[in-house]
């Protein structure tokens, strides 16, 4: 078994964002591996702002992008200041695109070697076991994926 030094926290700033961010931070702690937060920012979220654009309003997507960006960036250090997790020992990435497959694409591009997310993201859907972006990572990430599931 080869040896974790890198960690990825996938962090789509659902209601879990918070307990999956203290999880992986603990288990970081205890591994004493690096850390990589990754958020994705969906392409369909810049496509929509994109059409409304099309039918006559100012709405520039770069402009949204950028600011989306700066608002869970905030968010993140507003979050990582509830644990005790010294900052400077993480790096945020965030990326416009497809949640999975620019996770995947982070997972290769940083050298990760373990993944901890959330088991659904943003939407919650209360029948669904596993959101679509955890169950696509499931099965083709080319590392092991540790779901953090809310104790309820």
């Amino acid at each position: 078994m080869s040896r974790i030094k890198k960690m990825m926290i996938a962090i789509a700033f659902s209601k879990y964002s918070q307990a999956i961010l203290d999880y992986g931070l603990s288990l970081a702690d205890e591994l004493g591996v690096e850390v990589v937060v990754a958020n994705v920012i969906h392409s369909r979220d810049v496509e929509a702002v994109g059409s409304i654009e099309s039918m006559g309003y100012t709405v520039d997507p770069e402009d949204y992008v950028r600011g989306v960006r700066e608002e869970r960036r905030t968010l993140l250090e507003s979050m990582i200041k509830e644990t005790s997790y010294p900052a400077e020992k993480l790096t945020m990435v965030s990326k416009v695109g497809h949640p999975a497959d620019k996770l995947m694409q982070i997972i290769k591009e940083e050298d990760i070697d373990l993944v901890v997310m959330g088991a659904k993201g943003r939407t919650d859907l209360p029948h669904a076991l596993l959101g679509s972006v955890a169950q696509k990572l499931f099965r083709h990430s080319p590392v092991p994926v540790l779901s953090y599931r809310d104790k309820r």
